[in-house]
């Protein structure tokens, strides 16, 4: 039972969650053990008050659903308190630099969340914030999905399978939810595939990344435009065609790139030869382009499994890089084997 309740890491080995790859296998499966143990405590009644009058400051230069909702609800669960900075909101962009944003905010929050615009503007933040920093989205990765996304292949794995027998197919754009998928599935020794054309495929420098973590952790990375890659798949996982990075790209000009072949459809599903073959969608999804909507709904679809995960994953983040993760897991432990605990932590 200790072995459940105690992290390998229980302070971070970096001040900011910038990017998945910063990180090993054994501190990615910490922050997923934490999420996961919290959630199971929360949802059986309990109450935890790690963050209590500890803010998070939320900045999006983008709409965000998922990432607010998930990062403003996990405070409030923790006891403490997001502040959702919404574009136009404060001077960021009109008279103040990130940097100077990036100063400020260090010093009135706890914690600083932003999805941005440019990879570069989180390391801006990440480097003038005397706080700690996590990435909701840049055009680079999407590591708070990441973090959300392996919860959801963990709840749902393959009966009887090793990590090196797991197949993860990333289908159509290479965006940075599939840049950040395969960091992720390779970290922890499963098979990644990109199915995709050639002219959208996973960038060299991710596929490097994922080659070390083969060589480290077992596995195998690759990208293909072939659909024999789809037999054996026990999770297909997809993207939008076009979204918030690709504004300058007509509708279209996607859709002939991407359309009919990389639609994940029944016939897609029925390829993989797999009847527990998983779907999965970082949502929004654009129905019926990139998926259709009989398997977004149908029985093999884990996506609102997903999105959920987004808040069991923030919540985790949020501990861990407030470093208070290992005092809430003791606290966790103590309540659930019935010793004296204090009311409230």
């Amino acid at each position: 039972m200790d072995r459940a309740y105690t992290l390998t890491h229980q302070t971070p080995t970096r001040k900011d969650f910038v990017d998945t790859a910063d990180f090993d296998q054994s501190e990615i499966v910490d922050i997923i053990k934490l999420s996961r143990v919290v959630r199971g405590y929360i949802k059986e009644g309990g109450l935890l008050n790690s963050l209590l009058h500890k803010t998070l400051a939320m900045l999006f230069e983008q709409k965000s659903t998922r990432t607010r909702v998930s990062f403003e609800v996990a405070m409030v669960q923790l006891g403490g308190h997001a502040l959702n900075l919404a574009p136009g909101a404060i001077q960021l962009g009109a008279h103040e630099t990130i940097e100077d944003t990036a100063q400020v905010l260090g010093r009135m929050c706890d914690m600083i969340m932003s999805r941005v615009d440019k990879h570069e503007s989180i390391e801006a933040l990440a480097k003038y914030a005397q706080v700690s920093v996590i990435n909701g989205m840049s055009d680079r990765a999407h590591p708070t999905q990441g973090v959300g996304d392996m919860i959801t292949i963990f709840d749902h794995w393959p009966a009887g399978k090793k990590p090196g027998e797991v197949k993860v197919i990333f289908v159509g754009d290479a965006t940075q939810v599939c840049n950040t998928l395969c960091d992720m599935t390779t970290k922890m020794g499963m098979n990644f595939v990109h199915y995709g054309p050639e002219n959208h495929k996973i960038g060299e420098e991710w596929l490097e990344i994922g080659r070390k973590n083969v060589e480290k952790y077992g596995g195998s990375v690759m990208w293909t435009d072939d659909a024999e890659c789809l037999k054996g798949a026990d999770f297909i996982y997809t993207d939008v065609w076009y979204g918030l990075y690709d504004k300058e790209t007509p509708k279209e000009e996607y859709m002939k790139d991407f359309y009919p072949k990389y639609q994940v459809n029944d016939e897609m599903m029925a390829a993989t030869s797999n009847p527990n073959c998983r779907f999965m969608h970082c949502l929004p999804a654009n129905r019926n382009e990139e998926v259709t909507d009989s398997v977004l709904d149908g029985p093999n679809s884990i996506a609102w499994d997903e999105a959920e995960n987004r808040l069991t994953a923030q919540r985790g983040l949020v501990l861990y890089f407030g470093r208070v993760a290992q005092v809430t897991l003791d606290y966790i432990k103590q309540q659930k084997e019935g010793k004296d605990a204090k009311e409230e932590i």
